[in-house]
């Protein structure tokens, strides 16, 4: 049978048990579901041992896994911030609501009334009294379910990417947390955020090669900003003398997993300071972020185990100072850095 046969035939299933559902008078699109709690803090509820009932709860989320026994179903769901189990018996549950529980499919989108549990194995489990459909999935996951790992398929599919493997969706939760800190550092700094055009009339601010639009009302050819720079400094010479913008800007350049045509960028302009004026800044906008987004200023590096300490304040040091503390050679003694970079196989040019 042909992969587009397969295809069908899920699809089909999924149809089915869609009509089966509506056949029970259920709406399967966009219910509502008030008063649900986040998963993470429902599992804080489970009672301290096995066989005790626990409080009631109510939580929401997508059906990840499943496992069928006769009159007794087990299957998890999880939102965005965590996993649970979900228990549900024949007996104590209604004729219809047990025929719904026999046409949901993986994906499917599910709200739980029931009391906390845990099971004789330590699995804290939600004991289902009343199963909302919330939105029915009519889309087969991806084959290896516990975690799909065609690295193309991610990075064009990230919504497949966010929903079965673990990290992806902290990480963006991170992001955020880092951009609003990043932002609340400078605007108690009193800077002014800015938001200045994407098409420019020339593309200057950095040396990269631009996307290239045309205007048809003006009949003249548009650049999408390669660098947010122009417009900020504009801005200061008409006496805005601390300035920010967090925007996108645009490369015509290389791609690969790590490289995007199109990515964020942060540019900072300040009045009556210099260099050391930005590395204050800077030392405090960073330290900021990780305070924001993790429990501690030591973050790793690598898989070896080592870490890099962000507690300050950092310490500062010339070019040359690094180069004589790490090459062993003074910048000014030229045959000197020639001889080191020739022993780590770095290409020179000629002395000017």
């Amino acid at each position: 049978m042909s992969d587009q046969n397969k295809l069908n035939r899920f699809e089909q299933a999924r149809l089915e048990k869609l009509e089966k559902i509506q056949s029970l008078g259920l709406d399967p699109w966009g219910q509502r579901f008030d008063g649900h709690q986040p998963i993470a803090e429902v599992r804080e509820k489970a009672p301290a041992e096995s066989g005790m009932e626990g409080e009631p709860v109510r939580v929401a989320g997508r059906m990840m896994l499943r496992n069928n026994k006769g009159k007794l179903r087990f299957f998890h769901i999880q939102d965005w911030t965590g996993r649970i189990q979900v228990m549900a018996m024949k007996n104590e549950l209604s004729e219809e609501q047990w025929e719904l529980i026999t046409a949901l499919d993986l994906g499917d989108i599910i709200g739980i009334d029931g009391t906390m549990r845990l099971t004789n194995t330590g699995e804290v489990t939600v004991k289902a009294s009343e199963i909302t459909i919330l939105c029915k999935s009519m889309s087969q996951p991806p084959e290896k379910f516990h975690g799909p790992k065609d690295m193309e398929m991610l990075l064009r599919q990230r919504y497949i990417d966010l929903i079965y493997n673990e990290g992806v969706l902290p990480r963006m939760i991170k992001r955020t947390k880092i951009i609003q800190s990043v932002r609340q550092t400078l605007n108690e700094r009193n800077f002014v955020e800015a938001e200045t055009p994407v098409l420019h009339a020339t593309a200057g601010g950095a040396a990269a090669r631009p996307f290239i639009t045309h205007h048809n009302a003006l009949d003249m050819e548009l650049y999408l900003r390669i660098a947010l720079e122009l417009h900020l400094k504009r801005l200061m010479v008409g006496g805005v003398e601390r300035v920010y913008e967090i925007g996108r800007v645009f490369r015509n350049e290389g791609i690969d997993a790590t490289h995007n045509p199109e990515f964020t960028m942060i540019e900072i302009y300040q009045a009556y300071g210099d260099y050391e004026t930005m590395m204050d800044l800077t030392e405090a906008i960073v330290v900021n972020a990780i305070k924001a987004s993790s429990e501690s200023l030591v973050l790793p590096w690598s898989d070896e185990g080592e870490t890099i300490d962000f507690t300050p304040p950092w310490p500062r040091k010339t070019y040359a100072e690094l180069i004589k503390e790490y090459a062993g050679c003074s910048m000014d003694d030229h045959d000197a850095i020639i001889a080191v970079a020739k022993k780590n196989h770095i290409e020179t040019e000629k002395k000017h």
